[in-house]
């Protein structure tokens, strides 16, 4: 275990510095100036413009500029924001509650829907509830976020009138924070729950036919015992490497979603931050992502080896 774990631990370093590199390269070649505002505002003396540019280091040579992010970022700072002047980790920290609430309750929500019904519809394969659970996954799967998020504030915020299509952070009280969190929560969840059917649902299937579920049916136990203990189990196997895959996604956001609803989320925090050229706000948001990525891939291995004795960690 310690072995495999220091050996993916220093592959997973030279994954991130990689992966910083050519994000922050790109983020360096891409056309636009992110204090071209200042250029353009005669109010600010061409001295002050280059000594801004000179603090912010934005006239160093990329491989500079890159050696002094990550000297920064390691120790902890993660720069200061080109738009709002302020700390990136004040804007990252004061965004990250509201994607955690969002897109989290989302995550939780597609996993309590999609494992039940994925089960159940491979256990009663062809039946009417199959059919209908598969309809139910591939419209999901279908129907990108923007349509139906445009759909349902069609429906429910402007012909009925139910629920606020645009999020009020400002907004206090229990009730009013759930009202105008349903809208851009059931989008996600219809979203993430439709997808993860699928795949619940085929593993499920491989798995209800193999010999040792069989010899388990032989033996006498009870068939709720096969199920639970013997074929689900084995069914989540590949299961957890999409789950532990789409964890990070709910601290990166859901980037169309926070757009049709006006949350104030990393999504659209990272979506400005690209059009501004913003550069360690955007590095700061994807490198963080890649960072999860990377660590839920090890976890994902981890809980491998707990669901199957088979796989071992050598």
């Amino acid at each position: 275990m310690a072995q495999y774990l220091i050996r993916r631990g220093i592959i997973s370093i030279f994954t991130l510095i990689a992966i910083s590199a050519v994000v922050f390269s790109i983020l360096a070649l891409a056309p636009g100036d992110p204090l071209a505002e200042y250029a353009t505002n005669p109010n600010v003396p061409a001295s002050l413009r280059q000594e801004i540019r000179k603090r912010f280091g934005i006239d160093d040579p990329v491989h500079v500029q890159y050696y002094k992010w990550a000297r920064n970022y390691v120790q902890g700072d993660w720069g200061r924001s080109f738009a709002s002047r302020g700390p990136v980790t004040d804007l990252v920290l004061g965004r990250l509650p509201v994607t955690l609430a969002i897109v989290g309750s989302s995550f939780l929500i597609s996993l309590l829907i999609a494992i039940p019904i994925g089960v159940i519809s491979a256990l009663k394969q062809y039946s009417l509830f199959d059919q209908f659970a598969t309809t139910f996954a591939f419209l999901g799967f279908s129907l990108p976020t923007f349509f139906s998020g445009l759909v349902i504030i069609v429906i429910f915020s402007v012909k009925l009138q139910w629920f606020p299509f645009v999020f009020d952070s400002t907004v206090t009280g229990f009730w009013p924070n759930i009202q105008q969190s349903i809208m851009p929560v059931s989008v996600l969840a219809l979203a993430g729950s439709a997808s993860l059917t699928r795949f619940v649902r085929a593993s499920m299937l491989e798995v209800i036919n193999q010999d040792f579920v069989r010899t388990a049916r032989a033996k006498g136990l009870r068939e709720k015992t096969v199920i639970m203990f013997h074929a689900v189990r084995n069914a989540m196997i590949p299961v957890v490497t999409i789950i532990a895959l789409q964890i990070p996604e709910i601290f990166g956001g859901a980037i169309i979603t926070e757009q049709i609803f006006r949350v104030p989320g990393i999504g659209s925090a990272l979506i400005l931050a690209i059009g501004g050229k913003d550069t360690p706000t955007v590095m700061a948001i994807t490198f963080g992502i890649a960072i999860l990525v990377v660590a839920f891939n090890v976890i994902a291995d981890l809980v491998y080896a707990f669901l199957d004795p088979r796989i071992k960690l050598s």
